[in-house]
């Protein structure tokens, strides 16, 4: 099947603004979504606690920034999406709790932007990731993010995941399919599964984290997984 292209995509969430505006359930196709928000949430501002610069990437409505917004004094958010309506939605939100907080919005492809150097503590990426196409893309995004980043700096990483061994992918999937079932039933769970094989690219954890360490980052830690979603975290350490 061809791929959704960019434009496509960004139809489609700009479009599902309200249903990415929940703070308390997530997104609710992605499992553990209230429980990784606040395990990154939580995390980040347990290694970072003097953030103040953050990088939301694929920002949705704004629910990573709001949440982290609740463990650390942030004053500089740069939200990136290519959805212009979830792009001012997240801004409207996270003003609304704290006007002070300076706001940069950029509706771009990622994989287009150049995201500076040493500018941000924090850089998140909540179900974003998986609609790169290429190795190649992979690595390019995880070095501009590194490059990003001050030293000490963190990047932390929520997505939807893939798996090699055909037996551990027919059982992953038929529990994926199972939930999304009992969570709003039948039709959903087909509509669901053709949007993922429409738009979407997973890689596998191993190969996310292993692009980590080629793209600089020194150290890296897995804080969950679930069925076909992994969360996880990249350090960049200065050089020796």
């Amino acid at each position: 099947m061809e791929k959704s292209t960019v434009e496509e995509i960004r139809r489609r969430f700009d479009g599902d603004v309200e249903r990415f505006s929940n703070l308390e359930t997530g997104q609710s196709a992605t499992m553990d979504a209230p429980l990784v928000l606040d395990l990154i949430a939580q995390c980040a501002a347990a290694v970072n606690p003097g953030a103040t610069a953050l990088l939301d990437i694929g920002c949705g409505a704004g629910n990573y920034t709001l949440r982290l917004m609740q463990h650390l004094k942030l004053r500089q958010v740069t939200l990136i999406d290519l959805s212009q309506p979830m792009l001012e939605k997240a801004k409207q939100r996270i003003n609304a709790v704290d006007p002070a907080i300076e706001v940069r919005i950029l509706q771009a492809d990622l994989r287009q932007v150049d995201l500076g150097e040493e500018t941000y503590d924090l850089a998140v990426a909540a179900a974003v990731l998986h609609h790169l196409r290429t190795d190649e893309e992979w690595l390019d995004v995880f070095e501009n993010i590194h490059a990003s980043l001050k030293v000490r700096g963190t990047f932390w990483v929520s997505d939807l995941v893939a798996h090699q061994v055909p037996g551990v992918h027919k059982i992953i999937w038929q529990r994926y399919a199972a939930y999304l079932k009992q969570l709003k039933g039948e039709q959903y769970q087909k509509d669901v599964f053709e949007y993922i094989e429409k738009e979407d690219t997973p890689h596998t954890l191993m190969f996310q984290l292993e692009t980590l360490k080629r793209a600089g980052f020194t150290r890296a830690e897995v804080l969950h997984a679930n069925v076909c979603f992994g969360a996880y975290v990249g350090v960049k350490d200065a050089k020796i």
